[in-house]
């Protein structure tokens, strides 16, 4: 090889391993700012909720990093949180729906990124215990120890929902709230969403365990927490999730809660309104 030919040869290397490093940089660069969409991302215990810990620690815009769907509800226990496709609705306490600002804060939710990997159509809805049955049924197939993120869409010929009023400091236990502060609404024949989020058993002591479903309607006028349902037919969509994150709030009133104490009650109450 002759010396220009060798100059050029070592020249060709040096741009090659140049135009490698950048490469590689930029996937990486990238791979490090790309959400991780396998995860459910929860915001606090429930049962520091139930204790009546309503202060919002992550904005709405971090929220929105970390999911594009779930559940939860707003600094001062503000109505029920409806995340769906990336915006993040409030059911406020006399029924209206709005956009959530992004400087607004959360002080219990789940969220994660949709990816559905699954779809079923679901017919005969009469309750929502038994459609809770039907989806523990796919739950039992896959996995009953992993995350569901589900979508349930279709026409409700009935939906009970309720909402709860903001609350003012010192805050009450939740279970206390909600035997004087929430508020409920009964639908017919109406189009919407049920986003629901599955924990399995040994979540038993950061959430609550099985269903937990929230509602917004198509033209985004009704939802919140949903107490019952029917339907004739609903095509459901089922995000498996494998991983679990959670970001705890750090104020004074969290970290004085004893939370080795047995709410089971509580968070049965709280969820379906039931002693």
């Amino acid at each position: 090889m002759n010396k220009n030919r060798h100059l050029k040869f070592h020249y060709g290397i040096r741009i090659f391993l140049a135009v490698s490093m950048l490469l590689t940089a930029c996937g990486s660069a990238s791979n490090a700012s790309a959400p991780d969409r396998e995860v459910i991302n929860q915001v606090s215990l429930l049962q520091g909720l139930t204790f009546g810990d309503y202060n919002g620690s992550v904005p709405v815009s971090q929220l929105k990093k970390l999911g594009d769907t779930g559940i939860g509800t707003f600094d001062a226990l503000n109505g029920e949180l409806i995340m769906l496709e990336g915006t993040v609705y409030r059911a406020a306490h006399d029924g209206s729906i709005e956009i959530a600002a992004d400087d607004e804060t959360i002080p219990f939710s789940n969220v994660t990124f949709f990816d559905a990997d699954e779809a079923i159509k679901l017919s005969g809805i009469d309750s929502v215990n038994v459609l809770k049955a039907e989806l523990d049924r796919k739950v039992h197939e896959t996995g009953d120890n992993r995350f569901y993120m589900i979508r349930a869409e279709g026409t409700f010929s009935s939906m009970q929902v309720r909402s709860e009023l903001p609350q003012t400091k010192p805050y009450k236990p939740l279970a206390e709230v909600l035997e004087t502060d929430q508020t409920f609404f009964d639908y017919e024949n109406i189009k919407g969403t049920v986003v629901g989020l599955y924990c399995p058993d040994y979540m038993n002591d950061l959430n609550a365990v099985g269903w937990h479903f929230h509602f917004i309607s198509d033209d985004r006028k009704s939802g919140g927490h949903v107490l019952d349902l029917a339907a004739d037919e609903l095509e459901v969509s089922i995000d498996r999730t494998d991983r679990f994150s959670m970001a705890l709030p750090d104020n004074e009133m969290f970290n004085s809660f004893d939370l080795t104490i047995d709410q089971s009650d509580d968070i049965k109450k709280v969820e379906t309104g039931e002693e």
